[in-house]
């Protein structure tokens, strides 16, 4: 068996015996533990002066962990430069947030060279390099033109815009250049496939042939050969349900179930980022209880939003500006006893979060624009089957390709998300139990372990050559 070589912006560096608190960082390991390799990445830490000269390594049994720590150089111009500042908005559809600036860009492309460089004496000629996120995009085409020729594959987290929006940016022929140098490429969704298929046909001299009804693509472009696939990430179904039935009698969900007093709860959890359409939360909830006043002092919003990127000008907006909006809503609405929207700039962990999801009557996932949303699917396997909760889901995650069960809402529509908030609080316990098996089906038969094998097994089968027609 070949072993698996990923790569990632940041490496979950474990101790032997510990949990990973994330379910990529479970699907990885995983995986890495059933074929042996190497995961490999950045530290996290930022040096003063140059990055890294030799990776550090960490022997976990068959598991290598190999990182580096970058130069604040390096970290700024790669990470909060062309990464965060170009790619990020750009595809999360967010023209108007971009930077354009070259010396970035020449940053992420020396960033990934420089990564290539101290990757390549690590690999075996039958290994199998898996690369996410759109940190390292290049990273392929790097490996490439030091002689490589593993079988790679990329795995996107983020959407992916139509040529339409991709095409501002001044370098897009040669990023999706550096993407072809993949054998594999996968998307959370058709409609990311789709916006990937549609440059080829229209800026490249490409051509692709659609394959299959669940959204597999075998492209030829920029000489090279390779198959484009929706893997829709999931999360731990079995996992979740089962910490879920133990944490809703934790210490913290006790505390917050005592604070609501016989109140409905409606929670939302995002990183504070303005792709999740966190004012516009703010206003639909301002929207139910003015439109359905029998909601005041009965239902309270917690929403737990902790802060990314402090040093980027548009995070420190939003921050400010739901910081202002929640004050001025608990200053029009609240009782002496009671804060209508609780809104925190913390981190909690999983188990924790998954005592408040058993507890909240309404999961809130509004995303303006987001890959795929996994605090949706965590929010329903949370739920008791017996008494479970309603989500009201933005068309515009990821999730809604899969979760058509949930109530599936515009979030630029206040009044709507509103209405659909009303429904929730309202909706018969028949048709929430109905609702909420359906979605389970989902998460039960898609879930992590099906993401990772199914993009693996792909992966295994490459490179692939066949006839374009």
């Amino acid at each position: 068996m070949s072993r698996l070589v990923v790569v990632s912006n940041r490496v979950a560096l474990m101790e032997e015996g510990k949990q990973a608190a994330g379910g990529l960082a479970v699907a990885i390991l995983a995986a890495l533990k059933k074929t042996g390799g190497i995961w490999f990445g950045w530290s996290g830490t930022v040096v003063d002066g140059e990055s890294q000269a030799e990776p550090t390594k960490t022997e976990a049994g068959k598991l290598t962990y190999a990182t580096l720590d970058l130069g604040r150089r390096d970290h700024e111009e790669y990470y909060n430069g062309f990464a965060n500042q170009t790619l990020w908005p750009l595809f999360h559809y967010r023209l108007g947030l971009i930077s354009v600036n070259r010396r970035t860009r020449e940053g992420y492309s020396r960033v990934n060279a420089y990564f290539a460089d101290k990757m390549e004496p690590l690999l075996r000629p039958d290994d199998m390099v898996w690369v996410h996120d759109y940190h390292l995009i290049p990273f392929g085409d790097e490996l490439r033109r030091r002689g490589c020729s593993q079988r790679m594959g990329f795995f996107l987290h983020t959407p992916f815009p139509p040529p339409e929006l991709l095409t501002a940016l001044p370098n897009h022929r040669d990023l999706i250049r550096e993407l072809c140098a993949y054998d594999l490429v996968g998307f959370h969704t058709a409609t990311d496939l789709r916006g990937f298929c549609d440059y080829i046909r229209t800026e490249t001299d490409g051509t692709v042939e659609q394959r299959g009804a669940y959204g597999t693509a075998m492209i030829r472009a920029f000489g090279r050969t390779l198959m484009a696939k929706v893997f829709p990430i999931s999360i731990d179904t079995p996992a979740l349900e089962s910490l879920a039935r133990t944490a809703g009698r934790s210490r913290q969900a006790e505390r917050l179930r005592e604070s609501l007093v016989g109140r409905r709860l409606i929670i939302g959890v995002d990183r504070l980022d303005y792709s999740k359409g966190l004012p516009q939360r703010f206003a639909a909830f301002e929207q139910l209880l003015e439109s359905y006043p029998e909601h005041c002092n009965r239902v309270s919003f917690l929403q737990v939003a902790p802060p990314s990127r402090e040093d980027v000008p548009e995070y420190i907006a939003i921050r400010r500006e739901l910081s202002e909006m929640a004050g001025r809503i608990n200053g029009r609405f609240a009782e002496f006893d009671w804060q209508p929207i609780r809104y925190l700039n913390r981190s909690f962990g999983q188990r924790v979060l998954a005592g408040f999801y058993r507890l909240a009557n309404v999961g809130l996932v509004t995303p303006l624009r987001d890959g795929m949303n996994l605090v949706a699917k965590e929010y329903v396997a949370c739920q008791d089957a017996d008494n479970p909760g309603v989500l009201v889901l933005s068309q515009f995650a990821g999730a809604a390709h899969e979760m058509g069960e949930a109530l599936i809402v515009n979030p630029f529509d206040i009044e709507g998300v509103g209405d659909a908030l009303q429904r929730a609080l309202t909706m018969p316990l028949g048709e929430r139990k109905e609702r909420h098996a359906a979605l389970m089906q989902t998460l039960r038969r898609q879930d992590i372990n099906w993401w990772r094998e199914s993009y693996v097994d792909a992966l295994t089968r490459a490179p692939y050559d066949f006839p374009v027609t």
